[in-house]
């Protein structure tokens, strides 16, 4: 794992740090050794997707590959594996039972379980239409997490709105806008907006867990209190399938051996820098999530130096 970087070292627990181009090269990705194969850079899981929104696990599964993982795996509906096989050939894709409402069913997880050694990073939530199922199936193959990075997304928050301490002890990465950590907290989204900081503190503390609280500033906390803040992005990041793309940015970072805290502020960064370059070669409106993805590998590249994985 890297370290985080000198100057955070020093930063007083409570404090916020602005997520800048100098702290990034100061915090420099992991990456695997030059003569090791796809393994070496990390399996993903992505689960996800329903018969509504199939689109959603493939951006998340696109972007965890364009953060560098090096295999990819999506565990979806059986309805919509081929389309999503067809579309991400890159990717080994297993179908799983379906609710009759076209969701994943919550009786997957065992098989869901069973592919999890080997599996460095898990992203559960895009594309999942009902939150209960996501938290039943979720909470199904938890058990069996072990060491496997898991970042949570979208419906599958749910499962902290029922249980604030499920997911301690864990290694794991959430991504609420206002909206979701309102239901997690049970508390006004516009009372969380107007304390995005403090929210995103106490909702790290209280879970357990790197929380990445997503907005026009994303704040991104550690249940050590520690804080930082994106400043970067713009109003094109909010459009469909956003959020998919950040998650599976922060998963193939997380399955490359970032520790939660850094795949978070990494993930958050790249996403919103991709915005910002978008921004100014299409214009402030109108880019697709999809076109973010091409330009996270050169971002990564500029961003450098990085070292190699321990």
């Amino acid at each position: 794992m890297s370290r985080s970087p000198r100057s955070k070292d020093r930063m007083p627990v409570g404090d916020v740090r602005e997520v800048t181009r100098s702290l990034l090269r100061e915090w420099p990705l992991p990456t695997p050794d030059g003569g090791g194969d796809k393994n070496t850079r990390g399996s993903v899981l992505i689960v996800g997707g329903s018969a509504e929104l199939p689109g959603a696990v493939i951006l998340a599964a696109v972007a965890a590959m364009r953060a560098g993982a090096g295999r990819l795996r999506i565990a979806c509906g059986r309805s919509i594996a081929p389309i999503v096989a067809g579309v991400v050939p890159e990717a080994r894709v297993i179908a799983l039972p379906e609710t009759d409402g076209g969701d994943i069913a919550p009786s997957a997880a065992r098989r869901l379980a069973e592919l999890l050694p080997g599996t460095d990073a898990l992203l559960i939530g895009p594309g999942m239409n009902d939150p209960k199922n996501a938290a039943n199936l979720l909470r199904g193959f938890l058990p069996s997490l072990g060491d496997t990075t898991l970042v949570v997304d979208a419906a599958a928050h749910a499962l902290l709105s029922e249980d604030p301490a499920a997911l301690r002890g864990f290694a794991a990465v959430i991504t609420p806008h206002a909206v979701e950590m309102g239901h997690v907290l049970g508390r006004d989204p516009e009372e969380i907006s107007k304390n995005a900081q403090s929210v995103a503190v106490e909702a790290a503390k209280k879970l357990e867990i790197v929380t990445a609280l997503k907005g026009s500033e994303t704040f991104i906390a550690a249940p050590n209190g520690r804080c930082y803040c994106n400043k970067a992005g713009n109003i094109g990041l909010a459009t469909s399938g956003s959020g998919d793309t950040l998650a599976g940015i922060v998963t193939g970072l997380s399955a490359r051996g970032a520790d939660p805290l850094q795949a978070a502020v990494w993930g958050v960064s790249l996403h919103a820098r991709a915005g910002d370059k978008l921004a100014k070669t299409m214009g402030p409106l109108g880019f697709l999530a999809r076109e973010l993805l091409a330009e996270i590998p050169g971002l990564m590249r500029d961003l450098g130096p990085t070292v190699k994985r321990s």
